[in-house]
């Protein structure tokens, strides 16, 4: 089922601008019905969660709503979804709280194909611990990560092993379940980062094999917050670090001071609003969600094929997306120009393809680009045809 391109473009203000932008993998445009969500909640009554009030009510009622939608876009329970700040913050929280068992002779696995948001706060909670870091390579050449190459790394001191559903730099999506197997069979909890990769695929905790998982809804047409999702029964056997009054319920105990409710509608919304683009589907919130992933994945391929097939006709141009299975992520450099340098040029040819490491610091180094990085191009579902035809004559006309 084909998406409507015309129709979701002119529901994201942001879009009039006139730009043709590729910077999606960063935090996508918001579209009208995420902002109307926002708006709404501030408008209405709000008061400290409870059922006496209309404010506690309301307050409530967008909490438990904006639980079931997450739960339904990642195939988790809503008990097992939990609201922070940003996927980072989430990760530390969790690293931190994890670590309190931890000890000399004790392992933790992590990739250097991830986003630094999940490998600086494991190793820093790690060594803080007394336990032992060891790193998983990922193949430069390839850009693969292979269970193999995990596997090798794990032993049966191994704790944890954290890494990526889908590099934000190359694209690369491993094959988590392998990977799971692996890292449970020497009884080590897998967490997983899912930030790039729910914004491209369906996302389904179990079926991954995470033990935890988090994702960022601005990456996906929603407002900036982190979501983490666990089975609920794993998040009892956790004790945070909490306030003496808050309470200790499940999700609630890993939730540090008031949430911010206009968000979290925002993040509803922008649930609704995927699980509806693709157009006459029917069923439950998740089965429209399953259609409108599949109808996105087809268009986002297409236009990567396009653009793949733009970059190998033009020459002097070296791209490092080279994964078998991979999102609509392309990063690449140009011969005789910085990266930094193509980005300027071009935003002034009216394309927004930003350039750098993205925090993949660690990937960015293992393919010999050093912090530096390069031009990265990203897919969203409002990217179109048009789009990727000036992103290309941008290209053409860059100076040599």
């Amino acid at each position: 089922m084909a998406l409507d391109i015309d129709a979701i473009r002119a529901q994201i203000p942001a879009l009039k601008s006139g730009t043709a932008r590729f910077d999606a993998p960063g935090g996508t445009q918001t579209p009208q019905p995420v902002i109307d969500a926002v708006a709404e909640a501030l408008a209405a009554p709000l008061a400290n969660r409870g059922r006496t009030t209309e404010g506690e009510r309301n307050a409530d009622g967008i909490v438990t709503g904006a639980r079931a939608a997450l739960g339904d876009l990642l195939g988790a329970d809503p008990r097992g979804v939990v609201f922070g700040r940003s996927a980072t913050q989430l990760a530390y929280d969790l690293s931190r709280t994890l670590a309190r068992t931890w000890g000399p002779g004790d392992e933790v696995v992590v990739t250097r194909l991830d986003h630094d948001s999940n490998i600086r706060p494991w190793t820093q909670a790690a060594r803080a611990a007394g336990a032992t870091v060891r790193w998983a390579d990922f193949d430069p050449a390839t850009g693969e990560l292979l269970p193999e190459h995990i596997g090798a790394v794990l032993s049966p001191r191994t704790r944890l092993v954290a890494v990526t559903a889908a590099s934000n730099l190359i694209g690369t999506m491993p094959d988590l379940p392998a990977v799971a197997r692996l890292a449970h069979g020497v009884g080590a909890l897998l967490h997983v980062d899912a930030v790039h990769y729910a914004s491209h695929a369906a996302v389904d905790l179990a079926a991954l094999g995470a033990d935890t998982l988090v994702c960022s809804p601005y990456k996906f047409l929603g407002p900036h917050l982190g979501v983490l999702a666990a089975r609920p029964e794993f998040l009892e056997t956790l004790h945070p670090d909490k306030l003496l009054p808050s309470s200790n319920a499940v999700p609630e105990r890993f939730e540090l001071g008031t949430l911010p409710y206009e968000l979290l509608a925002g993040a509803r919304a922008a649930v609704d609003f995927l699980a509806d683009l693709a157009p006459d589907t029917s069923g439950g919130r998740r089965e429209r969600l399953a259609a409108s992933f599949a109808a996105l994945e087809a268009h986002e391929d297409s236009l990567r094929g396009r653009i793949e097939r733009g970059l190998s006709e033009l020459g002097g141009i070296t791209v490092y997306s080279r994964a078998a299975r991979r999102t609509p992520t392309l990063l690449f450099t140009v011969a005789g120009l910085r990266p930094a340098e193509v980005y300027r040029l071009l935003a002034e040819r009216g394309v927004d393809a930003p350039a750098g490491s993205f925090y993949a610091v660690e990937a960015s180094r293992h393919l010999g680009l050093g912090d530096e990085g390069g031009v990265r191009v990203g897919l969203a579902p409002y990217s179109s045809t048009d789009d990727v035809d000036r992103l290309l004559t941008a290209l053409g006309g860059l100076p040599r």
